[in-house]
């Protein structure tokens, strides 16, 4: 399946189904954003059994992009500092509108930037 289907609507929907892991049964809606060709989301919650917590323990899963689910392998990115600002940027504008704005400002605080995973998709 081709990625740039994947790309695409990333980029232009605003919540993208994320499945963690082998033993998730359902999607579960977040925000992802896309740099220099690679997808990215951060966690809101912080919580134990979040979706960034279960790619931990399980770098496997899946994302649903419309009528296209894509399977994928979670990385914490090698070079999220040096992308820290970008991936700030594109979140304040993907997400710059209505109730949605206060969120992007909260998702660029430093807590929300260590919790940043890339979704790399298996194209095999």
């Amino acid at each position: 399946m081709n990625k740039n289907i994947a790309l695409d609507y990333i980029k232009t929907n605003n919540l993208i189904g994320v499945k963690a892991g082998a033993n998730r049964s359902t999607f579960l809606e977040i925000w992802m954003i896309v740099v220099n060709d690679r997808i990215f989301a951060r966690s809101w919650g912080l919580a134990e059994k979040s979706w960034y917590n279960s790619f931990i323990q399980d770098s496997k899963g899946q994302i649903q992009c419309g009528n296209f689910v894509f399977n994928i392998n979670a990385i914490i990115p090698m070079d999220n500092d040096e992308l820290t600002k970008v991936i700030n940027n594109e979140y304040l504008t993907k997400y710059n509108s209505g109730h949605n704005i206060d969120y992007a400002k909260g998702i660029i605080q430093t807590k929300h930037v260590e919790k940043t995973m890339e979704f790399i998709i298996d194209e095999s």
